[in-house]
Parts: structure tokens; sequence; C-alpha cells
């Protein structure tokens, strides 16, 4: 791929490089190129303009939010299909957004990538939720917060957020809340940056698993760039290396995470990988 992938990752760079000015659906869409670099972006950005185009016809010019969404709604799970890709839920395609664009299949955050950029072409404010276990999307109204499940659109009472926040709490007493569940806390807005790395994230479960250490590689490329303070992802973009037989790389990452965390759980794992490593630089390649 040679130079190829430096200009994917830099575009990619360009895109997330300010907190302020992150464009969601343009820096999710990026992601797809590692695996289909014949990827065409104007293509899929029309593609999506296309459907908010249709969407926009249909709205009454004084629509109130509530009409906007339950139209918004109707148009992305009832008339386009959009739905959880629950046959084939660790199928990579579901968090390559021209995938989902094409299948109309997705997970939750990838849908809701799709449904908030929708949302946003007809002036609703919908944000990500990065909720454990389950991505969700919110919209504040006048009444409060609307929260929806990008799996089908329905609206979630406060009751069920509860719920299935349940199985993600550790049951310490806490003195500050008491009893009560800090629902609010699970329930703030997400940075495009904390989605973009969720999204990576579940790329690199699905790839490590299967140890696909390319495609590990490429995930990680994106997680160093995204996360430049999360020493832990150039520690695993090391361990891609590694496994990739590239020592020279490997090592690097490597020690620049064992001279930060030199106490780290793992370190000890890691100090041990370092002969080979550093063997193999030595022997005539």
């Amino acid at each position: 791929m040679g130079d190829m992938t430096l200009t994917s990752l830099d575009y990619f760079a360009s895109l997330v490089r300010q907190d302020d000015s992150i464009p969601l659906f343009e820096s999710a869409l990026t992601l797809g190129q590692d695996f289909y670099p014949e990827m065409d972006f104007a293509e899929e950005e029309m593609a999506l303009d296309t459907l908010a185009a249709k969407l926009k016809q249909r709205l009454p010019s004084d629509a109130s939010q509530i009409q906007k969404l339950r139209m918004l709604n109707h148009f992305f799970f009832q008339e386009m299909a959009f739905a959880g890709n629950v046959n084939n839920y660790y199928d990579p395609d579901n968090s390559y957004i021209h995938r989902v664009l094409s299948t109309r299949r997705g997970i939750p955050i990838s849908l809701a990538v799709v449904y908030i950029e929708l949302a946003q072409h007809i002036g609703l404010d919908m944000k990500g939720v990065s909720f454990p276990g389950h991505f969700l999307m919110k919209l504040s109204v006048q009444s409060g917060e609307i929260v929806l499940d990008p799996m089908n659109g329905a609206s979630l009472s406060r009751e069920e957020l509860e719920e299935r926040l349940e199985p993600f709490l550790t049951h310490q007493p806490d003195e500050e809340f008491g009893d009560e569940l800090p629902l609010a806390a699970y329930l703030r807005a997400a940075h495009p940056r904390e989605i973009l790395a969720r999204m990576l994230r579940n790329l690199k479960a699905i790839f490590m698993e299967s140890q696909r250490w390319q495609q590990v590689l490429d995930v990680q490329e994106r997680l160093v760039i995204l996360l430049p303070e999360e020493i832990t992802e150039k520690r695993d973009r090391g361990l891609a290396y590694a496994n990739l037989g590239q020592a020279q790389a490997a090592l690097e990452d490597l020690e620049a995470y064992l001279a930060l965390r030199p106490h780290a759980e793992d370190a000890p794992n890691l100090r041990e990988m370092l002969p080979d490593l550093r063997e193999a630089l030595r022997k005539p390649n």
C-alpha cells in the first residue's frame, strides 16, 4: 500500500486535530479506508446528502423538534430500513460507515453516526451517548431529554436506562449518591473523539480476537493519532508490530510504554519480550 496508507492517515490526522471541530461523519467514514482503500469519499458523502434531501422535502417548514424526530425515525427505520446486524454482529463491516450506508445494517454506534448526521441536516442537535454496553443518542427538547436506541429509534425511559446500566455498576455504597444511580453521569453527550475511539476499539477487539495483526496495526495507527495521550494505544501498536515481525517499531512503542508505566501489571510480560525483539534486529534479514 505504501504511500496510500500515509495519505489516508494524514487525512484522518487533519480531521481529528482540533477538539472543537471534528466532523464526526467524515472522520468515521475514513475508518473504512484501511479495509477498502478504493472507497470513494465524495460518493459516500453524496449518498448521505441524497438521503437528507429526501427527508427535508417532506418536512413542513414549521415542523417542531418532536415532529422532525418522528419523521426522521420513520424515514430511517421504516422506510430506509436501517437496523442492527443481529445475525452478524461481529462483522467488521458493521463499523465501516460506507458499508452501513449500502447494506443498511450496523451496530448501535455506526447506526448512530449515520442517524446523527441526518438529524444535523434537518436542524436537530442530536448527540451520541457513550453508554456502557450499547451506544445511545439523545436530543434536548424543552421538556427535558429524549434518549433513543439507535437500533430501532425507541425512546428509553429513566427506568429502562437504569435497568440497562445495572450490570455495569460496581456495587459499592456511594457516599455522594447514596442508593441513587448516577444516571446523568452516563448520559452526557459524547465528544466525537470519544465516539471514534469507541468505534476503533470495537474493531480492535474483533481483529485481536481473530489475530489479524495487520488489521490491528491499521486500527492502532489511528488510535495513536486520535488519542496521543493514551500510552496504552502505543503499547497495543507495539504488540501488533511485534506480531508482524517489525522488531524496530515494536521496540520503540513497547519501550515508550515501559518508560511511562514501569509498574504496570503487564510490564513484566512486556519486558520479557524485549530481548527477543533486540535479537531479531541483530540478525541479518
